[in-house]
């Protein structure tokens, strides 16, 4: 995992043997006076953000080669609404106004260490974090130096996205150089930085564990390329983002705000492979058919070998749901003869369905001893669910459906708000909830069946 105490040894390293190459000292104080022109401007954005003005100039080389007018963020015009990450920024009136949205939105208001070693950390994390993975030091630090490239070091470049080229030199001067430079010219750069209380932590280091989970989701919803979960909402994170808000409505901006991370929470727990809860229209499946298998037919007849499964649609509809699971209980009560065909009206349907829910609740005495079912459960246990488990387990599944069926937004008000603020404050809810709800009305069917071949089970009741 990627972390500032890991590497700050390393970065503070690097810069004590910092040097430029002799053929590109000209080059590199070119650039540093370039810098130090824009000075005043830096200082303001320093001012408004206490961000470090040297940093807003580096930063300002790398994304746009000092154009004040573009996007300190990733160096597009001032004018017009950003298309590449950061997306939908602007526009902006000033250079000054877009520096000050490009810090915020990297968690750098506020920062308090600006020493060496957490500087070039942030810089690099503009970039991404990939040359460590393939032992090069980053050119976007140390391009230009004796840090980078033959003969001192290794070369390396991503030449294109995920496309590493192992004897590709960048040819563009790092921040790091730039940096020794504006401070050879300019000897009122100081990097005295560090916190004034030790200890604390930084905005980013308090964003990374959000980071980290988000970073994980993607991996588990499919994100290709994997990210790396190393709480660094770089590059490739913010490109991986980008793609779930264009794929789930959301606005496209390739951040991590409070809609996206509620989205991806929720995705988290919607059937199939990432949520793991599977699709429920399925298990329904398996139960009306092995509801087929048990109830012989009214005239006798013998059961193909093979039941084929129910043909109605998957679907996680709650309401369809709740039909199902309804219409496969009472398929398993028992016909006492033959009965003709009819077609109850919906207020009769209602009543039964009220009957059915208060003869599963009712807890009368009188009960017969345990069957196996119920004992499974032990006596005390199984006297306590005796009679109620079907109806738990029905009344647990359609919740959990229920709640899963809220859409992620921060913009919903009311009970959907309210049931959007609940799921998102559980996050699995209907991973672990939904498997125990089926299972208790599974066992509840199972334990009614038992009943009904025991010739112990309630008599209906009759309805008028």
């Amino acid at each position: 995992m990627i972390s500032f105490e890991r590497l700050k040894s390393e970065y503070e390293r690097n810069w004590a043997n910092l040097e430029i190459r002799p053929g590109r000292l000209a080059e590199a104080n070119a650039v540093a006076r370039k810098a130090l022109n824009g000075k005043a401007t830096y200082q303001q954005i320093e001012r408004l953000t206490g961000v470090p003005w040297p940093f807003a100039a580096l930063c300002h080389y790398r994304e746009s080669n000092f154009d004040f007018d573009t996007y300190l963020g990733n160096g597009e015009s001032l004018h017009r609404v950003t298309t590449i990450v950061p997306k939908g920024r602007g526009p902006f009136a000033t250079f000054v106004d877009g520096a000050v949205d490009a810090f915020r939105i990297q968690n750098f208001i506020g920062a308090h260490d600006w020493c060496i070693a957490r500087m070039l950390f942030r810089l690099e994390a503009f970039n991404g974090f990939g040359y460590h993975a393939k032992g090069v030091n980053s050119p976007y630090l140390y391009g230009g130096s004796t840090l980078y490239g033959p003969p001192e070091a290794r070369a390396g470049k991503f030449v294109r996205d995920h496309v590493f080229d192992t004897n590709h030199v960048d040819s563009q001067l790092g921040t790091a150089v730039i940096l020794h430079a504006m401070m050879a010219l300019d000897s009122s750069i100081t990097l005295d930085g560090s916190p004034q209380f030790a200890g604390r932590t930084e905005p980013e280091d308090d964003a990374a564990s959000t980071v980290i989970l988000m970073q994980q989701a993607l991996n588990r919803l499919g994100a290709n390329p994997p990210l790396a979960e190393d709480g660094i909402s770089g590059p490739k994170t913010r490109a991986a983002v980008s793609l779930f808000q264009q794929q789930n409505g959301l606005r496209d901006t390739g951040l991590l705000d409070a809609a996206t991370v509620a989205a991806i929470t929720r995705a988290m727990q919607q059937p199939g492979p990432a949520g793991q809860t599977g699709d429920l229209s399925q298990i329904l499946k398996r139960l009306e058919d092995l509801a087929q298998v048990l109830r012989p037919p009214a005239s006798g007849a013998m059961l193909p070998a093979i039941v084929p499964s129910n043909t109605l649609p998957a679907t996680n509809d709650p309401v369809s749901l709740f039909e199902r699971l309804f219409a496969l209980i009472n398929k398993t009560a028992p016909v006492p003869g033959p009965v003709a065909p009819t077609s109850p009206a919906p207020v009769d349907q209602l009543k039964q369905v009220v009957d059915l829910l208060s003869t599963l609740l009712n807890n009368g005495g009188g009960k017969p001893m345990l069957g196996q079912v119920n004992g499974a459960l032990g006596e005390t246990i199984g006297k306590l669910l005796d009679g109620k488990k079907t109806a738990l387990g029905i009344g647990g599944s359609v919740l959990t459906a229920l709640l899963s069926s809220v859409p992620a937004t921060p913009n919903a008000s009311g009970i959907a708000g309210l049931l959007g603020t609940i799921v998102s404050a559980v996050p699995g809810l209907g991973q672990f909830a939904m498997p125990i709800s089926l299972a208790l009305a599974v066992w509840g069917v199972l334990g009614k069946m038992e009943k009904w071949a025991q010739g112990t089970a309630p008599p209906p009741r009759v309805t008028t």
